[in-house]
């Protein structure tokens, strides 16, 4: 089973506010939003996209997360680099890090339920 394309952007901010607007202006809806700073977004099909307030010492980073139908079937190759395996997030998904051979990480996201 492979990965099956973009299933989320994890934007970091300095300024949920600030940040929420620019993604509306781009023609993202708030789907969902926690009141801590912190929310969901979507534009039409695509990934969704998270955008997460963090405090002004941290470096604001990205996350691209890629899609996986069903953790329990996923078996990536031997020459990837398993950082840590599929575990349960406090968000409803299951999710596993990889490292790629630049050593980024990459997050694959698949549902909870399999």
């Amino acid at each position: 089973m492979a990965t099956e394309g973009f299933e989320a952007v994890f934007v970091e901010t300095h300024n949920w506010g600030k940040s929420a607007k620019f993604f509306q202006e781009l023609g993202y809806k708030l789907e969902t939003s926690t009141g801590d700073g912190s929310g969901v977004f979507r534009n039409g099909e695509g990934p969704y996209l998270v955008v997460v307030e963090i405090p002004e010492n941290r470096e604001p980073g990205v996350q691209v997360a890629l899609k996986v139908p069903d953790a329990d079937l996923f078996r990536p190759d031997p020459a990837v680099e398993v950082v840590t395996p599929f575990h349960d997030t406090h968000y409803g998904t299951r999710e596993m890090t990889v490292r790629d051979p630049d050593g980024r990480l990459w997050s694959l996201q698949a549902p909870a339920n399999g």
